[in-house]
């Protein structure tokens, strides 16, 4: 006789089996993919309330664990008696809005505001914590700036079905942490934790969630429900929207309407359409001490003596590193708080990538800001909106559908590395430690965790020539699933290279030519085949290609060409030179002359 625990234990590993195999339908299948992922979250919540009063089923209890409770004071429901709850008040006022504007009478953003802020009292968040400006912003984007049309499929159709999810989180995040131990991400080490909780800095980490949370906890940034009162002190960002829509009124522009297009957009997707997939966030560590679970942290000898050839390097003076037809890691030009500005003013690489995969924004709920030796990769956002222009000229241009392949989690296969880098460096860019912390930043971001061993042989005191690094390497590699504990579904990733471009030369005014190099330096030590550079009409890069023909020609080593990027900073810092690093290397570069690429 099957018992009532002995089935809800196979619970999880079903829910994760079917994920696997739902990952495999083709996109013109994925109507029947969502009926079905509806019954198995129907059934994973019937049988959870069936057996409400006995928790030991599912092993830890929900208040004993390490994050869940990480991340409890930055959530808005409550901890209860092992479950998790909305404040009944809430849940009445949520009913009323899941009905409609005939129910709940919210059909204008001043009455949306309101709804809002009684949301929050009843939260017992202090409205003085909302930006100034909030309720004019709401009333401004619906009232005035969205067609009627517009605006009755939003309170009559997208409201209402934001509020009934939102209705359904305490038992999506209860089905979350109860289904996570049993997930191990294709690529990492096994028995890793994925549940949701606070990646501190310092400390390597998954975060594994559904499209459906995630849709779910950016309807409470929408709704402002997010405690915000002691995230600062933790070295969090604002993840409520207040900011967004006060920024509207505040100084109104078009750029900002637009991103708030792009938002909505994806609440009118997402409520037409429940995703079905995953997203992972990393945060990814170099190791100071040299320990085994972490990628090492390369010191300037390291990098001064690599004779790790360099990988291929392919300019592209049009095109947009989103748009990349190959696999590869997306860089995204990051500020040392992820997402930067995407919830307030910001509209540059960084926060327009966060408009058109709005799932990125999620990262900023549990995602501290990074320091020097860390990176964050994000793995399976989805694409929801098409767009053109730069800042002042960003522009919502309607749906987008992605078509991306999905891996064995069901995640998109669409790698996003934040990486920070020096702001307004000037010439302290040129000094020793900051090219290593540059160097490094990139490299960590470019790393692979499957190769972290690969990578200990590489930064070894006991350096190898180029013949004993590679017998090296391709002996780790025909032991590499006893040797790293790796599922043996995890790959090296050999394919997989770099689409990039000027990264920390726009707002943080770096050096072009100096960056470009150390992200090409960078990828080559990660173990990278190639980098994919878009220069998007740079001046100062029109002779990137010409550069890096004349050195690949020459078959430098990573150690060749950042001994010639250090010689040149310290004659940057000297002042005997005032040429870029591409004159300063080549020095008859500019006259054209077709002998300059021989060898």
């Amino acid at each position: 006789m099957i018992t009532k625990d002995c089935t809800l234990s196979f619970i999880p590993v079903i829910l994760v089996s079917c994920k696997i195999r739902i990952s495999s339908i083709q996109q013109k299948r994925n109507m029947y993919v969502m009926r079905l992922h509806r019954i198995l979250s129907f059934s994973l919540f019937f049988f959870h309330h069936l057996c409400l009063s006995d928790h030991t089923y599912w092993g830890e209890r929900m208040e004993n664990r390490e994050d869940l409770n990480s991340i409890l004071e930055f959530l808005p429901v409550v901890l209860r008696s092992s479950a998790l709850f909305w404040p009944s008040q809430v849940v009445e006022a949520m009913k009323a809005l899941s009905k409609g504007p005939e129910h709940s009478k919210v059909d204008s953003g001043d009455v949306l505001f309101l709804a809002i802020s009684d949301l929050r009292q009843s939260l017992s968040l202090s409205a003085d914590s909302l930006a100034f400006s909030t309720a004019d912003g709401f009333s401004l984007y619906f009232d005035d700036l969205m067609s009627r049309a517009e605006a009755n499929k939003w309170f009559g159709e997208i409201l209402p079905a934001l509020a009934d999810s939102l209705l359904r989180l305490p038992l999506m995040l209860e089905a979350h942490y109860k289904s996570a131990d049993s997930i191990s991400c294709v690529g990492v080490r096994d028995g890793i934790k994925t549940g949701l909780r606070v990646l501190k800095s310092q400390e390597a980490g998954v975060v594994l969630l559904s499209q459906e949370l995630i849709g779910t906890l950016l309807a409470c940034s929408f709704f402002c429900l997010f405690p915000d009162s002691t995230r600062g002190a933790n070295d969090l960002q604002v993840i409520n929207f207040d900011h967004l829509f006060a920024s509207l009124y505040d100084n109104y522009n078009e750029k900002q309407e637009n991103k708030i297009k792009c938002i909505i957009h994806y609440f009118e997707r997402i409520c037409s359409s429940i995703p079905v997939g995953n997203v992972s966030f990393e945060r990814k560590v170099l190791a100071i001490d040299q320990t085994h679970n972490y990628i090492p942290h390369p010191n300037a000898e390291s990098w001064s003596k690599s004779v790790v050839p360099l990988c291929l390097f392919e300019v592209c003076s049009s095109g947009l590193i989103e748009d990349h037809s190959k696999e590869v890691l997306e860089v995204d030009f990051a500020n040392k708080y992820f997402g930067g500005g995407a919830l307030t003013r910001g509209c540059v690489q960084e926060e327009i990538r966060f408009m058109i995969n709005p799932e990125l924004i999620a990262g900023i709920l549990f995602l501290p800001c990074m320091a020097d030796n860390e990176a964050i990769e994000v793995f399976g956002a989805e694409r929801f909106s098409q767009y053109t222009g730069y800042a002042a000229s960003f522009r919502f241009c309607g749906d987008f559908v992605d078509k991306k392949d999905i891996d064995m989690m069901g995640r998109r296969k669409t790698r996003i590395i934040a990486i920070d880098a020096l702001g307004n460096p000037g010439k302290r860019q040129y000094r020793h430690k900051f090219l290593v912390r540059e160097v490094n930043k990139a490299f960590c971001g470019f790393s692979d965790a499957c190769k972290s061993h690969r990578y200990q042989i590489l930064f070894k005191d006991d350096h190898f020539s180029e013949a004993e690094l590679d017998h090296e390497i391709k002996s780790l590699e025909s032991n590499s699933v006893d040797v790293l504990g790796i599922s043996q579904s995890a790959s090296f990733e050999d394919e997989v290279g770099i689409a990039t471009g000027n990264w920390g030369c726009g707002a943080f005014r770096g050096d072009p030519e100096l960056k470009a190099i150390i992200q090409w330096l960078a990828a080559s030590q990660a173990l990278r085949p190639f980098v994919v550079y878009h220069t998007f009409g740079l001046e100062a890069l029109q002779t990137l290609d010409k550069v890096t023909k004349w050195i690949t020609s020459h078959r430098w080593s990573v150690g060749d060409l950042w001994n010639m990027i250090v010689e040149y900073s310290s004659q940057r810092l000297k002042n005997e030179t005032h040429v870029g690093f591409f004159n300063w290397l080549l020095p008859l570069l500019s006259s054209d002359d077709p002998m300059i690429l021989d060898p």
